[in-house]
Formats: C-alpha cells, structure tokens, sequence
C-alpha cells in the first residue's frame, strides 16, 4: 500500500524507452515525441539523454540507418524503405546513408 500512496514518479509520463523503439520511424519532430510521452521538449531531451546516451535526433538517424541497412541487405530498395523510416525524401535518405556508411543505399541493394 504504501508503494502505491508514495510513489512519486510522474504518473503522466510513459516508458520513454519503450515509447521510442517502437516508434522510432515514424517522422515526427521532437517536440510531438515529447508530447506524446507526456514531456516538454527540454524534458524529452533531458530523460532522452539519460537513457540513451546520446541526443534524440542523434539517435533517430542512426538507428533509422542502421535499420534501413538491414533492409538493404535483404533486396529492399532505398526507393521503397525511406518513407516507411522516417525520412522526408530520398535525397535526405541517400546523402544521410552515404555519410554514415560511406557509399550510396543503391551499393548495397541487391
């Protein structure tokens, strides 16, 4: 009972890893993740930063590119995944990807 009358988390506040690994590619600005945890962007950031060790946007891109890597892998095309991760456009997708892994998404689709 006492767990219960004192806890004195932020009731209002969802998992926030939880939150971001399953919606990671969707394309939403930080300040709507923040939202939809229950934060406010200086918050979001802070707790991100505290869990992840890294900053949010930091995070995103690589971990969008580490999954759009896998999905090349398999015979996906960059055409066809970079909507589905988050990316606005597949010039943004190509140079991110390039920059990252250091030759175009097109090397590696099969």
């Amino acid at each position: 009972m006492k767990n219960i009358l004192f806890d004195i988390s932020d009731p209002y506040k969802i998992d926030l890893e939880s939150f971001m690994q399953k919606n990671y590619h969707f394309n939403v600005k930080l300040d709507r993740f923040a939202y939809l945890t229950g934060r406010s962007l200086a918050t979001f950031k802070r707790d991100f930063e505290k869990i992840f060790g890294t900053a949010p946007r930091k995070w995103l891109l690589e971990k969008r590119l580490k999954e759009a890597h896998y999905l090349l892998k398999t015979g996906r095309r960059a055409s066809d995944i970079y909507l589905d991760l988050g990316f606005e456009n597949l010039s943004h997708f190509s140079f991110a990807f390039k920059k990252q892994y250091g030759l175009p998404p097109s090397m590696l689709s099969v």
